[in-house]
C-alpha cells in the first residue's frame, strides 16, 4: 500500500496520516526490508534548548525499523511490534531537516533488528540506534 504522504510502499494496512510520523513531519521516501530512509525537519521537534529532542531521533529511528520489520514479516503473515530500543546521541541539531536510513543487523522469523543512522544536512551523525521487533501472528483483522 503506497501512502500519498511517502512516496514509498509500506507495509499492508500501515499508513502516516493521523499518525504521530505525522504529527513530527516525518516523510518516508525509500521503504524495503534492507532499506528504508525518511527524512524529518527539526522545527517543531526540539527540546526546550532549541535542540532536536532526543525522543524525536528515537520516534524515527523506530518508525524506520518497524516499517522494515513489519515489511519483511509480511511474508510470514505476520505483523512486527518493537521490544527494544536504544539510542545515542552524538551531535546537536538546531535547524533544517534531519534523515534516517535502517538498515537491517538480522531479519528472522521471529525477531528483527535494525541499525538505524541519522544525519543532519551536512552529512554528519546525529544519532545512531537500533530497534529490535518480534514478529507475531496478525491480530484477527490486520
Amino acid at each position: 500500500m503506497s501512502d500519498d504522504k511517502t512516496g514509498a510502499e509500506l507495509p499492508p494496512g500501515m499508513m502516516t496520516e493521523g499518525t504521530l510520523l505525522d504529527l513530527m513531519g516525518i516523510t518516508v521516501s525509500e521503504a524495503t526490508p534492507d532499506r528504508i530512509v525518511a527524512t524529518m525537519p527539526v522545527k517543531g521537534n526540539v527540546q526546550p534548548y532549541g535542540l532536536l529532542h532526543g525522543g524525536a531521533s528515537c520516534v524515527l529511528a523506530e518508525s524506520l525499523g518497524s516499517i522494515g520489520s513489519a515489511l519483511h514479516a509480511a511474508a510470514y503473515g505476520k505483523v512486527a511490534v518493537g521490544v527494544d530500543i536504544n539510542a545515542t546521541h552524538h551531535r546537536a541539531v538546531r535547524e533544517g531537516i534531519v534523515t534516517g536510513v535502517a538498515t537491517p543487523i538480522y531479519l528472522g522469523r521471529t525477531t528483527t533488528s535494525y541499525e538505524v543512522v541519522i544525519t543532519d544536512e551536512r552529512d554528519k551523525r546525529v544519532c545512531t540506534a537500533r530497534i529490535t521487533c518480534q514478529l507475531i501472528q496478525a491480530p484477527p483483522g490486520a
